[in-house]
């Protein structure tokens, strides 16, 4: 379906069933969304893209906001959201449709200064404690691939960095410009280089919805990355920390 082509009323519905697009928004992850400093307004990328898509559905918006990705997630899982914003991951997948990713961020880890670790790959190893933000990519992602570590699960990014400040873990992970930005913080801690995944972030309404709607929002989220309205965004908004996706294949 063309970016361009009139939506009808029955996909307007699809995507809202009373009238009103409702995006869940999740404050944990600073690239996407983060509070306006003077008037205390959720802003950032993926706000521009909810308005953005409400427009192009002839529908008002309405921002359900939250500071963690689990619970945005849950939200649009339960229908108390119709669109969300999320990283992919096949924990995720039951009970939701992806469009194609639109950001890419880079999960790197964070370290004492005085760790024997240098590399990533020396991080899964016995006796390692990696602290992870409950229900993150980072956590679902981790919990798959550490064989040897063992996840220390907190309620928050703070809650992570507090974790290893207080020397109650070896490692912490997370989004790597977050990461970046508590080791300017703490001359104590260090980034380890390069990355341990890449998160694909992506929009995504559940799956009861429909095929037709979901062809909708891919169509929308491929637009918007050619258009270079993702790109504005993120200029406009400050990100250094995420970057465009490549076209979908």
């Amino acid at each position: 379906m063309s970016s361009t082509a009139p939506i009808s009323p029955d996909i307007a519905r699809a995507f809202a069933p009373a009238g009103v697009l409702r995006a869940s928004i999740n404050l944990g992850n600073p690239i996407l969304a983060n509070r306006d400093k003077a008037s205390g307004e959720p802003v950032g990328v993926s706000i521009d893209l909810a308005r953005a898509l409400a427009g192009r559905l002839g529908l008002p918006i309405e921002l359900v906001v939250f500071d963690k990705a689990a619970q945005s997630v849950d939200a649009v899982k339960n229908g108390a959201a119709d669109i969300g914003f999320f990283a992919i991951d096949p924990a995720r997948g039951e009970g939701l449709r992806f469009s194609a990713p639109y950001v890419l961020i880079e999960g790197s880890y964070l370290v004492p200064q005085g760790s024997a670790l240098e590399h990533n790959e020396e991080v899964d190893r016995a006796g390692t404690r990696v602290a992870v933000g409950s229900g993150s990519a980072y956590d679902l992602f981790l919990t798959r691939e550490l064989k040897r570590a063992t996840i220390e699960r907190v309620a928050s990014a703070p809650a992570v960095l507090a974790a290893l400040l207080a020397g109650q873990v070896e490692v912490a992970a997370g989004i790597r410009k977050l990461l970046e930005d508590w080791a300017q913080q703490h001359a104590a801690l260090r980034l380890l280089p390069g990355r341990f995944m890449v998160i694909q972030q992506a929009m995504g309404l559940p799956a009861d919805r429909g095929a037709d709607a979901a062809a909708v929002l891919a169509d929308f989220v491929e637009a918007m990355k050619a258009s270079g309205f993702v790109a504005d965004s993120l200029l406009r908004h400050g990100i250094a920390g995420g970057t465009v996706a490549p076209p979908s294949a």
